[in-house]
C-alpha cells in the first residue's frame, strides 16, 4: 500500500485546522484550495497579496505551484484545476489573467478546469484554486 504524504511548502503557514495544503499518494497529488496569501512570515497573520483580483490570482497560482513543486510535480502534471470566485463579474478578468499566466508557463497541454462562484471565502479574499496532478 502506498503511503500518504502531507505537503506544506516553507512559503505556507501551517493550516488552521487538521488538513494539509496538499497530499501525495502514489502518483496522485491533490492540492488543497489555496488563496492569495503572501508567503508566510513567522509571527504574522496571513496577508492577502492585495485587494485586486489580479494580485490575488497571481499569488494564488504561485501558492498552488509551490504545493505542486513540494510534491515533485509541475503545472504539466496538473490534470484538473478548480477555481472559486466570490463575484460572477470577475469571470472575464480571471480568464485574461489565467490565459496569460499559463501561456508564460509554457504548458504543453492545458489542464481541465472549472470555475464557479462561491461566496464563503473570508472577507477580502476574491479567489481560491485547487488542483489535481498525476505524476509520471
Amino acid at each position: 500500500m502506498t503511503e500518504k504524504t502531507a505537503l506544506t511548502p516553507s512559503t505556507h503557514t501551517s493550516p488552521p485546522a487538521k488538513f494539509s495544503h496538499g497530499v501525495k499518494k502514489g502518483n496522485i497529488l491533490q492540492v488543497a484550495g489555496q488563496v492569495g496569501f503572501l508567503p508566510a512570515v513567522e509571527g504574522q497573520a496571513p496577508t492577502p497579496a492585495g485587494p485586486t483580483l489580479r494580485e490575488q490570482t497571481l499569488q494564488t497560482l504561485a501558492n498552488v505551484r509551490a504545493v505542486l513543486e513540494e510534491g515533485g510535480a509541475s503545472w504539466d502534471d496538473a490534470v484538473m484545476i478548480r477555481v472559486y470566485l466570490t463575484d460572477v463579474a470577475h469571470f472575464a478578468e480571471l480568464n485574461e489573467i489565467y490565459n496569460a499566466y499559463f501561456e508564460e508557463q509554457g504548458l504543453k497541454e492545458a489542464p481541465a478546469a472549472r470555475t464557479t462562484v462561491y461566496v464563503g471565502l473570508p472577507p477580502g479574499l476574491l479567489i481560491e484554486i485547487d488542483a489535481l496532478a498525476v505524476l509520471s
